[in-house]
Formats: C-alpha cells, sequence, structure tokens
C-alpha cells in the first residue's frame, strides 16, 4: 500500500506520513468497516484517497530546492536530444514510461495507475475519483491516448 502512495504523492516523505494518517483513520472508523469488501480493499481505498488529499493539497506549492527554472518542454527536448545505447534500451524504455506518466494531468496519472497498477475496475475507479462509470472508461481511454502521445513524443 505504500506503493500506492507513494505512485500518487510523488514523494516518500509524503507517502510515509499518508500511510500513517491512513492507519490511524481506519483504526478510528473501524467500526464503519461494513465487511461488504475485504479489509485490505477497504484499508486501500483509504489509503487512495487520503494520497489524492494530500497530492491536491502538495501541488499547490513548489519547492524552491525542486525548481531548476527549467519547464517541462525543457526538460522534454532535453531528454530526447540524448543519444539512446543499445544495451540500455529496455531500461530507457521504462525511463520513458515513467517520464511520460510524469507528464500526464493528474486525472489521468491517477486513473492510469489506478487501473494497470493497482488492478482497479471502472466501477472502483469511478468511486475513488467521485466520477460515473462512463466517465471512469472516457478517462482512461483518453489518458491511454494522451499517454501514447507522450511517449512518441519522448
Amino acid at each position: 500500500m505504500y506503493n500506492v502512495a507513494l505512485r500518487i504523492v510523488k514523494n516518500t516523505a509524503e507517502a510515509e506520513d499518508v500511510m500513517q494518517e491512513s492507519f490511524i483513520a481506519a483504526f478510528d472508523k473501524i467500526d464503519s468497516f461494513k465487511g461488504t469488501a475485504t479489509f485490505g480493499a477497504w484499508l486501500k481505498r483509504i489509503v487512495v484517497n487520503n494520497s489524492i488529499t494530500q497530492y491536491k493539497k502538495s501541488a499547490r506549492f513548489i519547492s524552491v530546492d525542486d525548481y531548476d527554472g527549467m519547464t517541462i518542454e525543457d526538460q522534454t527536448e532535453e531528454i530526447a536530444s540524448n543519444g539512446i545505447s543499445e544495451e540500455d534500451y529496455k531500461s530507457v524504455e521504462a525511463g520513458q514510461l515513467m517520464q511520460a506518466m510524469d507528464l500526464l494531468n493528474d486525472k489521468y496519472r491517477q486513473v492510469i495507475s489506478l487501473h494497470y497498477m493497482e488492478g482497479y475496475d471502472y466501477e472502483e475507479i469511478s468511486e475513488i475519483l467521485n466520477v460515473s462509470y462512463g466517465n471512469a472508461r472516457t478517462l482512461l481511454s483518453r489518458a491511454k491516448e494522451s499517454l501514447r502521445t507522450k511517449i512518441e513524443r519522448l
């Protein structure tokens, strides 16, 4: 579950905080656990919701230490202009995927992570993101298309 939080908040310290807050929240709300889903699924939902909330809070701010003056476009051009050796091909593919994921907007990145990395279905995604079932399907479709486009540009 830590990896779920880390993929959403993108910061180890914040992911650890989210985990701690999630376990405290689960302990405080254990009486609201109805047993309609497994305990793990219920706890994971708490972690995902807390992670999204934390990400939204921290996304409003940028650390001075993290800002290097380069725009995303500049970083993309710098990455694209570097040569790729044969032996690094597989790692570059994974690296390109992660770079492309970082370039996606928040909703697209979240829906791809929830579906492909965490294994949630459309109905669960719609509940987590607070959108309709059809909107969850459309969101994932658009996210995949956006990811394809961004990978091609890298």
